[in-house]
C-alpha cells in the first residue's frame, strides 16, 4: 500500500475529500519525523511506538579491498510494534 492508497481509502470511509486527509496525513508524518529526530518517543496506543536507537561503534571489513573501517556510532530510527498489531500480523 502506497500513501496514495491510503489517503484513497481513508476519504472513502470518512467522507472527507482526499487533500483534506492528505494534509492530515503529511502532517502526522512530519510530526513522527520531527520529534523522533530529536529523540522523543512517539507511542500511539494499539498500533506501536517510533523511538531512535543508538547503534554502537564497530569494526567492520571491506571486503573488496580487504581493510577494516571503523563505523563510527550512529541513531537509527525504529518502529515497534504494538501486541494487538503484532497478534493480527500473526
Amino acid at each position: 500500500m502506497t500513501k496514495a492508497d491510503l489517503i484513497n481509502e481513508i476519504a472513502i470511509s470518512t467522507g472527507y475529500d482526499k487533500k483534506t486527509i492528505s494534509v492530515i496525513v503529511e502532517e502526522f508524518m512530519k510530526g513522527v519525523r520531527k520529534n523522533v529526530a530529536k529523540g522523543e518517543p512517539v507511542y500511539l496506543r494499539g498500533f506501536g511506538s517510533f523511538v531512535t536507537k543508538t547503534r554502537a561503534a564497530k569494526v567492520a571489513r571491506n571486503i573488496s579491498k580487504n581493510t577494516t573501517v571503523v563505523v563510527p556510532e550512529h541513531k537509527i530510527a525504529y518502529f515497534k510494534a504494538a501486541a494487538e498489531f503484532a497478534a493480527e500480523v500473526r
